[in-house]
Parts: C-alpha cells; structure tokens; sequence
C-alpha cells in the first residue's frame, strides 16, 4: 500500500477551476487550501501584474518555482498552482514527488466563457477577443498538455459544475494506508 500524500497538487489552464474546486476539496478533506498566485503575491508584496511589467514572464516563473519548493514542509494542504507552473523547470516532477497531482482537464469552450471576464486582470489575455482568447487557449493547451498529462490523476469536466465530492470519489484515499 501506498502511503496517503499530505498534499495534492492541482494543475490546469488558468480558469479550469483550480482554486474554486481546491477550497471544496480541501473543506471536504479537513485541509488547508493555498492558491499558489495568492501565496506568490502575498510574500513578493506586488501583483502577478506588477511582477510581469517589472521583470517579465521569466522573473514570474522564477518566483513560482520558488515558492513552489516552499511548499515542501506543508502538510494536509490543497495546492492550486497557477496555470503554466507544472511547465517550467521541473516543476510538475517535483509536485509528483512530494504530493499527489490532479490535472482539471477542462474544454475549451467553458475556459472561454470563464475567462472573457477577466482579460484585464491577467497578463496573458491582456486585450483578447473572445476569438482571440479562444485561439490562444486552445494553442496553449496543446503546449501545456505534454505536462499536464503527467499528473497522477485526471479529473475531466464535462459541464463545468462539477466538483470536489467527484475529485474526492475519483482519488478513493481507501487504498492508501
């Protein structure tokens, strides 16, 4: 038998639910739940905004990955990562070392409709169009799918009203001990 992880991991496009689903998840579980961008921009003192005008994507990336590995001595914590944090170093083998990984697989037409709301607030969709935004998100997911796919488990959306007492029936904590 596999020993239970103290700590699971969700991974996904920005918008796939990861924050929303992870508070459920972590209630459920009797958990503690720390989006990632939050606990980034928390420590740094600045936005996800600020940090891309002062120093790009590369900096952003550099400060996740940081405060990623701080995660290490976390216990009985739900993690949502930002979007494009299992891409980068070799964050999405970390992750499955030191907990369990859920990828939100999510179509791209609910990512579309949760996403139009917010390209003024995040710096990747800055000035989409809805077809620009779904052209983009659609490029992106093949990018990101080679390292999305290595999770341990993938939980797929099929309405987008799903939730945490599905993930918590698909990850079955029984055969661990």
């Amino acid at each position: 038998m596999k020993k239970q992880p103290d700590k699971i991991y969700l991974i996904g496009f920005m918008g796939c639910g990861k924050s929303y689903i992870g508070k459920q998840l972590a209630q459920s579980l009797g958990w503690d739940f720390i989006d990632m961008d939050d606990f980034l921009e928390a420590k740094e003192g600045l936005s996800i905004s600020q940090i891309f005008a002062e120093g790009g994507e590369s900096l952003f990336r550099e400060l996740e990955q940081n405060y990623l590995h701080a995660t290490y001595d976390f216990e009985n914590t739900v993690i949502a990562t930002g979007g494009g944090a299992p891409c980068f170093f070799d964050n999405v083998d970390w992750m499955n070392i030191h907990g369990a990984t859920i990828y939100l697989k999510t179509p791209v037409s609910i990512l579309v409709d949760r996403l139009k709301s917010e390209t003024n607030h995040r710096p990747l969709l800055a000035g989409k169009t809805d077809r620009q935004l779904s052209d983009f998100i659609t490029t992106k997911l093949i990018e990101r799918s080679p390292f999305y796919q290595q999770a341990q488990h993938i939980f797929e959306y099929k309405t987008g009203k799903e939730n945490a007492e599905g993930l918590l029936e698909m990850l079955d904590f029984s055969h661990y001990n």
